[in-house]
């Protein structure tokens, strides 16, 4: 008997190879979509599409089916504009709530909360579940609303509410990105990368989270967390790999951290005035100048989480981009 399960952020880069996944390992899938997000990559799966939003509980209760066996929320604002700040929390905090509220109303078995490496902070060392989470990354909404959101979570499982685990990601390559890493291989495609941040991090392959995810229903335990780290690699290195893979000219050296810290407060006082989004604030130049690096060995042990070399990535993300039509070349 196939399980059954419903999807948040279906349509965002995680959410879609979630999808695929799922339809892959035969479950029985109805997801949650906004009436203005493109169906596209996911519309040729045998799914169940409702329309809906996490920011209405009511709307929810109706999409979730009975008895579900797993709710997957991946559902979330990576927004890094202050500007946007309170539509964030109702979405990322909120939101969560929401779902969680709905899913116990609808009796279901478990619930699969995707959020992030970043809730741990700054760290100076590569960090595990173990680590104790510093605060010096709070005053970015981002961190603090996803922060918020676990806890919601916690609450609830410590209060026998509900089944729930936790997954954390690191930064996320591979197909059916459009909109985050994407963008600067675009731009390397392109030749207007103008510049390289001096940061680096963990890079996890989506399909490899994909997987985990449904690797948590099965076998995560109950109210834990699971890091999905991958293969080290500073901003740098993977900006040289993608100009050998496209064929293109890449800077040699990182853009010193001072400098990208000192844009972002620049444009973010300019957008107080023209009301446009900048490309950079204060809160995306400090989470590019930092170094993330977490251990995955919980998840690798536990869910048979697998690390893809970061080159074979990189080649999977621009053969990908280039049947989409998102590169030149």
């Amino acid at each position: 008997m196939s399980h059954t399960a419903f999807v948040t952020g279906a349509t965002g880069f995680v959410g879609i190879n979630l999808v695929h996944e799922l339809a892959r390992q035969g479950w029985e899938t109805t997801v949650l979509a906004r009436p203005t997000s493109s169906l596209v990559d996911i519309q040729s799966l045998p799914i169940r599409i409702k329309q809906g939003d996490i920011t209405n509980v009511y709307m929810l209760e109706k999409a979730i089916p009975k008895n579900v066996d797993c709710v997957f929320h991946v559902a979330a604002s990576t927004n890094v504009w202050s500007k946007n700040n309170a539509q964030q929390r109702l979405v990322n905090v909120e939101g969560t709530r929401n779902v969680m509220e709905a899913a116990i109303t609808q009796d279901a078995r478990r619930m699969i909360h995707t959020s992030s490496f970043v809730v741990w902070g700054f760290q100076p060392e590569i960090f595990d579940e173990q680590s104790t989470r510093l605060t010096n990354a709070q005053w970015i909404n981002y961190v603090r609303t996803k922060t918020e959101a676990e806890q919601v979570i916690r609450d609830a499982v410590l209060g026998s509410r509900i089944d729930a685990v936790i997954l954390n990601p690191g930064h996320i390559l591979g197909p059916y990105d459009r909109h985050n890493w994407s963008r600067m291989i675009r731009m390397v495609d392109q030749g207007n990368l103008p510049g390289v941040p001096p940061g680096g991090g963990v890079f996890a392959d989506v399909r490899e989270i994909a997987k985990a995810q449904i690797a948590a229903f099965h076998q995560g335990h109950r109210g834990q967390n699971y890091l999905l780290g991958g293969v080290a690699a500073d901003y740098l290195d993977l900006v040289k790999i993608v100009g050998e893979l496209l064929n293109r000219k890449v800077p040699e050296k990182p853009t010193p951290a001072w400098l990208l810290r000192s844009v972002g407060r620049v444009k973010a006082m300019i957008a107080r005035y023209t009301d446009r989004e900048p490309d950079i604030t204060p809160e995306s130049a400090a989470m590019i100048t930092n170094h993330m690096h977490c251990d995955s060995s919980k998840a690798i042990e536990k869910l048979g989480y697998s690390e893809t070399p970061i080159r074979e990535l990189l080649e999977e993300t621009c053969r990908w981009m280039k049947t989409a039509g998102l590169l030149q070349g």
